[in-house]
């Protein structure tokens, strides 16, 4: 008995310690899982959590197409309505102006050229404001300037004041307003980005319809210098809008907010020279312009150098109907009420076309073709200039402003849709600044110039024949040009070569995703690309 309880005991304390190494592989296993779970958390983390930060930083992060991104909206719709179409009631004050400071039709229109240049001069001075205080607080920057600008402009005593005041500091005001409205929208928005995009633009004809009215109103009872101050106030408005853009984050990133901050700064090894001042200051800048203005993108993204270079001349006569619309019907005997009409009529027509326009274009067929689509409309804007050369009577204007507003809806809706598609969206803000600055050279001589053409004829409708042959001829410089580059883009896939080969200088950023002109899935899309096994992507 006793030799079998020694070999019980015996056993149980073998059961005992087979159990006792069996816990101790298993949990050896589970402690090997963990760590291996670990170590792919840190490789992750080391080799993908860069790439996550840069992604939060690049906006590639999942776009929530709604919740907060319609609150997002709406208030991007009212920033533009208070920043891109705030320079078309300006018309409204120009004989005001003439009088005051017994200034030229070229010298008065040298106000809202002014302003409107700065709104697209500042762009790279906006990318680096986005970078160092994001988006929200640069809008809410723009909307002080802006506000600032028109105050003290109503305070001015000779027409070189108000150059600087409402000009200079309120132009740039809305430039720092309205990009980064426009940026972070395109962050927000990715499946419904057209019908964003389209709706968005409705803000512009807001503005062109309500502005108009307001400042007519404000003209008849306080005269332009306390309309520019209570207007100014108004401007205001685009603090409370900027308050609302919250950024984005990225998902299980602990990282900063999206928009927040720019891309890290690369690593510069310690050569132990001593470079002197100047070189040091020129490659400082030449870092900036590479990074906040999109030059790789021109030189190495043939549509997009096509697309800024048919945009910036298009500019030189899309906006100059709208400032000698009112002068124009005011100088044929007709009431100041009936010509700021006309004005308000058009942005009611963009208000009720735009929404459903971006509905349509938000459809299969129109991916890849929104190019065309915008070129054909820039055609019919120019061609309706001409409308105005038959006579200033009411009914003829009537008709011009109706057939300009649908063509401008068009315009407004595809606009940045056209510009996100041939651009990444990592590189979209540095893009839409070096168009920005291009545009604002054709937007600064345009209005002057064709304020010198109506003092050398005495005639406005001169200035609307000359608008017409300049919009129309871009459209067809974009339509022929983009035809050529699909052709050619066709041929080199027939032959199985790329249709943009990379470029080894240029950054890893620029190259296909930046290059490509690339379409965003649908859910059905998706689902078809899933059964198939491959990743949806149209290439023109």
């Amino acid at each position: 008995m006793t030799q079998r309880n020694g070999t019980r005991g015996t056993s149980d304390s073998c059961l005992h310690s087979e159990a006792s190494m069996l816990r101790e592989r298993t949990n050896g296993m589970e402690h090997e899982k963990v760590q291996e779970a670990i170590d792919c958390e840190l490789e992750e983390g080391g080799e993908g959590g860069e790439n996550r930060d840069s992604e939060a930083v690049n906006g590639v992060v999942t776009a929530p197409d709604g919740g907060w991104g319609w609150v997002v909206l709406v208030a991007t719709i009212m920033v533009l309505a208070l920043t891109l179409a705030f320079p078309s009631c300006v018309g409204i004050f120009y004989t005001d102006l003439q009088n005051e400071f017994h200034a030229t039709n070229s010298e008065t229109s040298w106000v809202p050229s002014i302003m409107t240049s700065a709104l697209h001069a500042g762009g790279p001075f906006c990318s680096v404001l986005v970078e160092k205080l994001g988006c929200r607080a640069t809008v809410m920057l723009g909307g002080v300037l802006s506000g600032l600008g028109m105050a003290t402009g109503s305070f001015a005593q000779s027409i070189t004041e108000l150059y600087i005041t409402a000009g200079i500091v309120t132009g740039l005001g809305f430039c720092f307003s309205f990009q980064p409205a426009v940026t972070i929208l395109g962050h927000y928005f990715v499946r419904r980005r057209v019908f964003a995009n389209a709706m968005s633009s409705t803000g512009t004809a807001l503005g062109i319809c309500i502005l108009p009215f307001l400042g007519n109103y404000l003209h008849t009872e306080l005269g332009w210098r306390g309309s520019f101050l209570v207007l100014g106030a108004v401007l205001l408005n685009c603090c409370v809008c900027g308050a609302v853009m919250r950024p984005l984050e990225a998902p299980k990133c602990r990282g900063q907010p999206l928009m927040n901050h720019g891309p890290p700064a690369p690593e510069v090894e310690n050569t132990g020279k001593k470079k002197g001042i100047v070189k040091t200051v020129l490659s400082c800048v030449a870092a900036s312009l590479r990074k906040h203005m999109a030059f790789d993108q021109l030189f190495n993204n043939s549509r997009y150098c096509v697309f800024a270079i048919g945009i910036t001349w298009m500019m030189l006569g899309f906006v100059v109907p709208l400032v000698y619309l009112v002068p124009y019907a005011t100088a044929n005997n007709m009431e100041q009420g009936q010509a700021a009409l006309l004005l308000s009529i058009l942005g009611i027509v963009n208000i009720m076309v735009r929404p459903p326009f971006g509905i349509m274009f938000n459809m299969p067929w129109f991916k890849g073709r929104h190019i065309y689509v915008l070129a054909a409309a820039l055609l019919v804007n120019g061609l309706s200039n001409g409308i105005c050369c038959f006579g200033p009577d009411f009914s003829v204007l009537l008709t011009y402003v109706i057939i300009y507003g649908l063509s401008m809806s068009v315009v407004g809706s595809l606009m940045y849709t056209v510009l996100m598609d041939i651009v990444d969206m990592s590189r979209f803000l540095s893009a839409l600044g070096l168009i920005a600055i291009m545009e604002s050279v054709t937007l600064l001589i345009g209005p002057p110039l064709a304020g010198v053409l109506v003092d050398r004829t005495g005639q406005y409708f001169y200035v609307f024949f000359a608008c017409s042959a300049v919009v129309a001829s871009s459209a067809v410089f974009l339509m022929l040009s983009f035809c050529w580059l699909d052709k050619r883009d066709r041929k080199l896939l027939r032959q199985g070569q790329p249709s943009t080969p990379p470029d080894p200088a240029s950054p890893a950023v620029d190259i296909a995703p930046g290059c490509q002109y690339s379409s965003v899935p649908t859910g059905g899309d998706k689902a078809k690309a899933s059964a198939n096994g491959f990743e949806y992507c149209t290439s023109i």
